[in-house]
């Protein structure tokens, strides 16, 4: 075969993959599929509910880490806090178990938008954060007090402000996960007066 009969037919065989190509990412009038309004939508309330799980759980893990820091500086206070680090544990768990990251609901939804484009800096927590709800910035280490009544007492001013965030998620959290964001709500305010008033330090 010649170098142009090659040529030629590298040059048919490239024209029809950009047929095949354009035929899977095409509506069948030829047009870019564009995701419906309902579809838009559908995913801005995703969106929202992940962004609300995410920053739930951010919470919640962030209150664990205070319990962790608290028994590592008190080994002492192991007894009394291990039940409620327990709690706190399960309660990260639930809270981030229907998902915190959302997948765009058509990849061509944005045709003429640059693949390059970075994320917006207003995204909520880290554009890498994963469904477990960690972002890849590590967390600065939590100071504990040296005096192990005063250490309780951070510990339940840190239960007292997780509980009123979960309370004031309640206002735009769906249903059954406003349920659960009540619950954690009030074990967190049960758990402020354990630390406190419920037991002698």
């Amino acid at each position: 075969m010649t170098t142009t009969g090659r040529r030629a037919l590298l040059v048919a065989g490239a024209a029809a993959g950009v047929t095949a190509l354009a035929g899977c990412t095409s509506s069948p009038g030829g047009r870019t599929r564009r995701p419906s309004a309902a579809e838009l939508e559908a995913e801005r309330v995703a969106r929202a509910e992940a962004a609300l799980r995410l920053r739930s759980v951010t919470a919640a893990r962030g209150l664990l880490e205070r319990y962790d820091a608290t028994l590592s500086a008190h080994p002492s206070l192991a007894p009394r806090l291990t039940p409620l680090r327990r709690a706190v544990a399960a309660h990260a768990k639930a809270l981030g178990e229907g998902g915190t990251t959302v997948e765009p609901v058509a990849a061509t939804a944005s045709a003429d938008a640059s693949p390059a484009t970075p994320a917006s800096p207003s995204a909520p927590a880290s554009a890498s954060a994963s469904a477990s709800g960690r972002s890849t910035v590590p967390a600065a280490p939590v100071r504990v007090a040296a005096d192990p009544r005063a250490a309780l007492r951070e510990l339940a001013a840190a239960e007292r402000g997780a509980s009123d965030g979960h309370a004031a998620a309640l206002l735009t959290a769906p249903p059954e996960y406003a349920r659960l964001l009540a619950s954690v709500a009030a074990a967190c305010a049960a758990h402020a007066y354990l630390l406190t008033e419920g037991a002698p330090a």
